[in-house]
Parts: structure tokens; C-alpha cells; sequence
């Protein structure tokens, strides 16, 4: 059942950016790696800022796997906050051209370290999946127009659907307290009423010892009076 949910979810995002690209089967291929479905998950946190200098300084520092990975996510980053400012969509876009650019100089540096150092089938699988990579990058930049316009449309989409999926679940929380709270107080009114008959028993318990007080004294008076009239 849930892998049925999962694939009909799955289908669904594929089918909201394969809407968007229309018959652009490349550029529906490209963005589907750039794109996430939670954008506010996936994305980093951090400033691009600092995600640029953190990927400048494993690059300078020759740590190109590192810089790749850094510079990637970076592009994530720029991607998704050029959808989210319009207004600087320009300067986005050269930022996100030169990040791409930077991305492809470490993987070529990566693919080089790869082929000194890992066997030849290893090697001929990981240059294929990199020389895939800076094919990926260089068409991003070179269709970056057709790129931000997607990825805006696409985001806008998603962040609707999670701000009215995260609506739903603060109605859901709601329903949740309110039903705890109805079950709390009726497991208050449950204690009050054993409460009441514990009392209620307790009080009859009470008033059959006073019962059995009163005629054992009954019983002792009578004894005393037959000794005295025998006397």
C-alpha cells in the first residue's frame, strides 16, 4: 500500500516538470537532477555567500571532490533563490552560469584523479558519469533562460502544495489536541465518579460499623441488666 502511495507521488512530480518542459525531453532530463521536490529541506541553510567561499576554498585547496559536491550545492542554492527574487534575476543568472562553469572545471580535475587512480572499470564507469555531469552543467548555462523560468514555476508549485500541506497538518495537531484533551477529560470525569462511589462506599462502610457499634453496646446493655435483676 505505501509503495503504491509512494509511486502515484512519485509520478506526480515527474508529471508537474514534464508539464513544464513540454516536449523539451533534455531539459526535462538536466532539471530533474537541479530540482527538488521540498526545496526547503534539501536546499542548504547557509548564505550562498558562504557556500561559494567554502567551494572556492576547496578548489584553491586542491580537494576538487569537495569543491564539486560544494559548488553543486551552491547551484542548488542559487537556483532556488533566483525563483524566490525576480527581481534580481539577472545577477542570479551570471552567478549561477559561473558557478555551473566552476562546477565543470573541478569534475575535470575529479575525472583526472579518477582515472590515475581507480581500476580501468571503475574508472570507465565514473569518467562516464562525470563527463554526464559537465554535459548537464553546460547545457544548465546554456539554457539558463528556459532553466529559471522552469525552476520558478516549479518551486512556486511546490511551495504552495507545502504551505497547504502544512496547513493541513496544523489542523490535524488541532484535532489531535482537542480530541486528547476531550479523552483527558473524560478519564477526569471517570476518576471523579470512582471517586464518588469509593466515597459512597467508604460512607456505608462507616455507617455499618456505627450499626454494628451500637448493637454490640445494645447487647452489653441487655447482659448487664439480666445479671442485675439475677443479683
Amino acid at each position: 500500500m505505501w509503495k503504491k502511495k509512494e509511486t502515484k507521488k512519485e509520478e506526480k512530480e515527474e508529471g508537474l516538470l514534464k508539464q513544464l518542459c513540454g516536449g523539451d525531453a533534455k531539459l526535462y532530463d538536466v532539471l530533474g537532477n537541479y530540482l527538488y521536490v521540498n526545496p526547503i529541506e534539501a536546499i542548504s541553510k547557509q548564505d550562498l555567500e558562504i557556500l561559494i567561499e567554502e567551494a572556492e576554498k576547496s578548489a584553491k585547496d586542491e580537494d576538487y571532490r569537495e569543491a564539486r559536491q560544494k559548488y553543486m550545492r551552491a547551484m542548488d542554492k542559487a537556483i532556488f533563490e533566483t525563483t524566490q527574487n525576480p527581481g534580481e534575476r539577472s545577477r542570479y543568472i551570471r552567478v549561477i552560469q559561473d558557478l555551473a562553469s566552476k562546477t565543470v572545471k573541478v569534475t575535470e580535475k575529479v575525472k583526472e584523479i579518477v582515472e590515475k587512480e581507480g581500476s580501468a572499470d571503475y574508472a570507465s564507469s565514473a569518467r562516464s558519469r562525470l563527463e554526464g555531469s559537465i554535459r548537464k552543467c553546460e547545457f544548465l548555462s546554456e539554457r539558463i533562460e528556459d532553466v529559471t523560468k522552469i525552476a520558478s514555476l516549479y518551486y512556486n508549485e511546490k511551495l504552495e502544495e507545502l504551505g497547504a500541506s502544512g496547513r493541513r497538518e496544523a489542523r490535524r495537531q488541532e484535532r489531535r489536541y482537542a480530541d486528547s484533551k476531550e479523552e483527558m477529560d473524560d478519564s477526569k470525569e471517570r476518576d471523579r465518579r470512582k471517586a464518588r462511589g469509593e466515597e459512597r462506599k467508604e460512607a456505608e462502610r462507616e455507617e455499618k460499623r456505627m450499626e454494628e457499634e451500637e448493637k454490640g453496646r445494645r447487647e452489653t446493655r441487655r447482659k448487664e441488666m439480666r445479671e442485675t435483676r439475677k443479683a
